[in-house]
């Protein structure tokens, strides 16, 4: 069994799109693979096959009903924002060790490969006290980061990576998504893995809509 945890450097960077691409893969090997995505901020019932819950369970296979929503999307809320704040809208709260349970209970249960999509970015708050980085130290997976290809992704990348590796966590990939054509995906990439440890930095270039066909998907599923 493995599990791992897909983070970001900000919210529309691409963990979504990265984590239906390895569902994909993985279903093509023959993988036993599910996929939760535990917080949804600026969710609702009437684009439910459109949201980000709605698009891996597609990817998995599975009906965009909503006893499926429920089972891997538990906390949904209806404001675009970051998920404290948007569940304060609703007089709601993430009750963070229940978040926890859930995710290790998901692991522990699960036949083959389990991926976990977090919602923003590594530091969004959920709580008053808590973060997702907290929430990740908590299950302690390891961990791909999903960065942009934009200006300023350099800064933010390696704040991120600096961040999770102090708190002791894995990092399994960099991937560099190309969101801005404009921009020399190869050259944020090559500087990114200058300062990343050692740690394996992909490039993921900007792929017809709805193709998921390319090496770095099939280099991270190899690995599971």
């Amino acid at each position: 069994m493995s599990a791992l945890f897909i983070t970001s450097t900000g919210t529309e960077i691409g963990k979504s799109f990265v984590a239906r691409g390895l569902i994909r893969h993985l279903r093509d090997r023959g993988r036993a693979v599910d996929a939760l995505k535990p917080v949804v901020s600026g969710f609702r019932a009437s684009t439910v096959a459109a949201s980000d819950s709605g698009l891996l369970l597609a990817a998995l296979g599975k009906p965009t009903a909503m006893h499926e929503i429920e089972r891997i999307s538990p906390w949904r809320f209806v404001a675009p924002l970051s998920p404290d704040l948007a569940a304060r809208r609703e007089d709601r709260h993430i009750d963070f060790d229940e978040l926890v349970d859930f995710c290790r209970r998901a692991v522990a249960q699960a036949s083959d490969v389990v991926l976990i999509e977090g919602v923003g970015g590594v530091m969004v708050p959920l709580d008053d006290r808590h973060t997702v980085l907290d929430w990740m130290s908590a299950l302690g997976l390891p961990t791909i980061l999903v960065v942009g290809n934009y200006l300023g992704t350099l800064s933010h990348t390696l704040t991120a990576l600096d961040v999770l590796l102090r708190r002791g966590l894995s990092v399994a990939s960099v991937i560099v998504n190309e969101t801005d054509a404009t921009k020399s995906l190869e050259d944020n990439a090559r500087t990114i893995a200058r300062f990343a440890s050692g740690i394996e930095v992909l490039e993921l270039p900007r792929l017809r809509r709805h193709s998921f066909q390319h090496p770095t998907f099939v280099q991270i599923t190899e690995r599971l």
